[in-house]
């Protein structure tokens, strides 16, 4: 277990002194915290996480080690990692390498040894915020200089940054961890899915859905969405403010009533957006796999994968022919939403897990439905 020192700021004055693990430098970014007990690795190459230094809830991470097989984009993309205590010494059959050398090779900086009950507190408290995590650089005051000059997330279009820029086809469907088969059956839908910081597990569902699967850049537009004559578009999820990302509100606004339109997380809140709706910031978030969801067409209550700072506001849609289909059990906040009349549904959760309960992986289906009407429709 490291000796070596290392800290973390908040914009507020506070500061955490613990161990050093994984990469040795200095990161800012928005500190909020995960409440799954596994995942980590997942949770690590989410896009949506970029700019943010995570702190994980469950007390011990790391004890079933990392493998390829559970990454969910190209890199890693959170800036910083805190936990109570970081497992050395991993046990799993896939395990390929403890996850401190995980952050290593990826340039990660982590954080462990502090009491993270305490951060979690401070933060459901006094809300997420800026902060500053480093094992280089343990003076205050220098990394104050740094924190103060980092803009937060709010007003900034960060999907720019965590967007592939090229477009590209995703063939690869839900594999079979123990047996190794893929579920991938002959394609019958072709969709189009905006990479606003996709992730994979996402791709692996919709070509288990029987669908031809291209990914396009985030400022795609909806004319050169409509030119490839898709079956149904898919809003992905990724980070930042909604309200910032401009050009992906204007191309959702050209493509409404004229595809079926399915939207998870940040593609949710996009789609609030281009109907008519607004976006606030909530005060720490929701992040964990954990969450449970009323669907409050069934009434039933679906155990739920999480991970957005910012939230659709309820009384904006109203008047805007707008159905709210599903709503948060702990702070009644939106996450679902639907119109009929264009063709477009979302859900702020998400459904594809990765890591978390496969409770929602029905909405997969209710695209393909969508589609299938929509096809019959035009014939």
């Amino acid at each position: 277990m490291s000796n070596n020192k290392a800290i973390l700021l908040l914009e507020d004055g506070t500061i955490f002194t613990g161990r050093s693990f994984g990469a040795k430098g200095t990161a800012v970014g928005e500190v909020v915290f995960n409440t799954s007990m596994t995942g980590y690795q997942e949770i690590t190459t989410d896009p949506s996480y970029f700019e943010q230094i995570l702190t994980m809830t469950y007390p011990m991470i790391g004890n079933y080690g990392t493998s390829t097989d559970d990454w969910e984009s190209r890199k890693l993309f959170c800036s910083g990692f805190i936990v109570k205590e970081n497992c050395p010494f991993p046990s799993n059959w896939r395990d390929e390498k403890t996850f401190s050398d995980y952050l290593k090779e990826n340039n990660v900086v982590g954080l462990e040894g502090i009491d993270t009950r305490k951060l979690v507190r401070h933060i459901r408290t006094q809300g997420a915020m800026r902060g500053i995590i480093s094992s280089s650089e343990l003076d205050a005051n220098k990394l104050r200089k740094k924190l103060d000059a980092y803009p937060g997330l709010v007003g900034r279009d960060i999907v720019r940054n965590v967007t592939l820029g090229k477009s590209y086809t995703w063939t690869k469907g839900v594999v079979d961890v123990l047996t190794g088969l893929e579920c991938k059956p002959k394609p019958k839908y072709k969709v189009i899915a905006f990479d606003f910081g996709i992730k994979q597990n996402i791709l692996r569902l919709l070509i288990s859905h029987g669908c031809k699967v291209e990914v396009v850049p985030a400022d795609t537009t909806a004319a050169q969405i409509l030119k490839k004559k898709p079956d149904g578009v898919f809003l992905s999820n990724g980070p930042g403010d909604p309200a910032a990302v401009t050009y992906a509100i204007d191309a959702i606004r050209g493509l409404l009533g004229k595809v079926p339109i399915f939207g998870i997380c940040l593609g949710h809140q996009l789609l609030g957006l281009a109907l008519g709706g607004a976006t606030y910031k909530l005060k720490f978030g929701h992040r964990g796999a954990n969450h449970p969801v009323k669907n409050l067409e069934t009434g039933k209550i679906e155990i739920t994968s999480q991970n957005h700072g910012f939230c659709v506001d309820i009384n904006s849609l109203k008047d805007k022919n707008v159905e709210l289909t599903h709503m948060n059990l702990n702070d009644n906040t939106l996450e679902g939403l639907r119109c009929k009349k264009l063709k477009a549904f979302s859900v702020q959760y998400h459904p594809e897990a990765s890591p978390g309960p496969h409770d929602s992986q029905y909405l997969f289906k209710q695209f393909t439905d969508w589609m299938d009407k929509s096809k019959k429709a035009k014939k």
